[in-house]
């Protein structure tokens, strides 16, 4: 962004945001209410000294509590970039203690001095933000159902149900329940997909692929903000924290080729899953495995690259807007 001639820095908390102008070095707080922003938006152009086009908001990305902020900017038709907390902390270095004032200046005088080489953000459109949140909520209920299934395991092991009726009772209720929520969740999803043909398509071509099936499509589609977000597959295969790249430095260092811990584990997990759905239902895939093994690579070695063959389909099929053809089926 070339024109921006002033940052603004925020913290934003749960009840007050922290607002920083870079080149001026005033600080003021702000309510996280609709209220404190337009109050902070006429504080911004009041001391900014500049144009509405040459100002650049920048601030942490902090789920909820920052979500009312990027509506806010995005309705008002301001710039500004919503920054990763890991990206943020690497970029400040060793810093000591935790003050609002401080990390709001530290964020702007971050952001200006990239000003030249960032990309405004992109609100996802509503329909993807709520399938992010329903996915979230998801997880958390599976993660609850799958602790009262161990639970309830365990005493069926070593307990008599006659004896502790209540705690088998209590147990197989809530596993119904979290079952009964998490299909009312599901439920939810297919429709919004259903009601959205854009969408829709997305998650149509993406299961024509043997072996993606219906969760990670909906977790592409919401963390790719619906194939924006990211303009390669090779950059979201590092985001999922599956690419592999090099370990090697001068003569001492001769590490070999591996993937980074930095990763978004739930869609690693995923692609995991559909790699070895593949490996058992995908003929092509199948080969290219067994033949990998027999000549001695190995296994996780190969099932990464079949991760990484995974998404590059997926990205395929989306970009040229046509279901993905097994062409094995058509070989003598």
């Amino acid at each position: 962004m070339k024109n921006v001639k002033e940052v603004i820095g925020i913290d934003v908390g749960k009840l007050t945001n922290e607002a920083h102008i870079h080149t001026s070095q005033i600080s003021s707080e702000f309510d996280n209410t609709p209220a404190g922003l337009r109050k902070m938006l006429k504080w911004v152009l009041k001391n900014a000294g500049c144009t509405k086009q040459e100002l650049l908001f920048a601030f942490e990305y902090t789920g909820l509590y920052s979500y009312p902020l990027s509506l806010f900017l995005t309705e008002n038709k301001y710039s500004y970039i919503v920054i990763p907390g890991l990206e943020l902390k690497h970029s400040m270095g060793i810093a000591r203690g935790k003050d609002d004032k401080i990390d709001a200046k530290r964020i702007a005088l971050y952001a200006y001095e990239k000003r030249e080489r960032i990309e405004p953000y992109q609100m996802p459109k509503k329909e993807i933000i709520h399938i992010k949140r329903l996915l979230s909520l998801r997880e958390k209920l599976v993660k609850q159902r799958a602790g009262y299934v161990g639970t309830l395991g365990e005493y069926k092991h070593f307990l008599k149900k006659k004896n502790d009726k209540i705690l088998f009772d209590i147990h197989e209720k809530m596993i119904k329940e979290l079952t009964k929520q998490i299909e009312k969740i599901e439920k939810e999803l297919n429709e919004i997909i259903k009601n959205d043909q854009q969408l829709k398509q997305m998650y149509d071509l993406i299961t024509s692929i043997k072996g993606v099936g219906p969760q990670t499509a909906l977790f592409v589609i919401a963390y790719t903000n619906g194939f924006t977000k990211f303009k390669t597959w090779r950059k979201f295969a590092t985001y999922c924290g599956i690419a592999p790249f090099p370990h090697k430095s001068g003569i001492s260092i001769r590490g070999r080729t591996k993937v980074s811990s930095l990763a978004n584990k739930k869609l690693k997990s995923l692609l995991d899953l559909c790699a070895k759905t593949s490996i058992q239902y995908n003929q092509e895939m199948k080969l290219y495995y067994e033949k990998r093994l027999q000549e001695g690579k190995a296994k996780m070695s190969t099932i990464n690259i079949i991760r990484n063959k995974l998404i590059s389909r997926i990205f395929a099929v989306v970009q040229r807007g046509t279901p993905y053809v097994d062409l094995v089926k058509y070989v003598n």
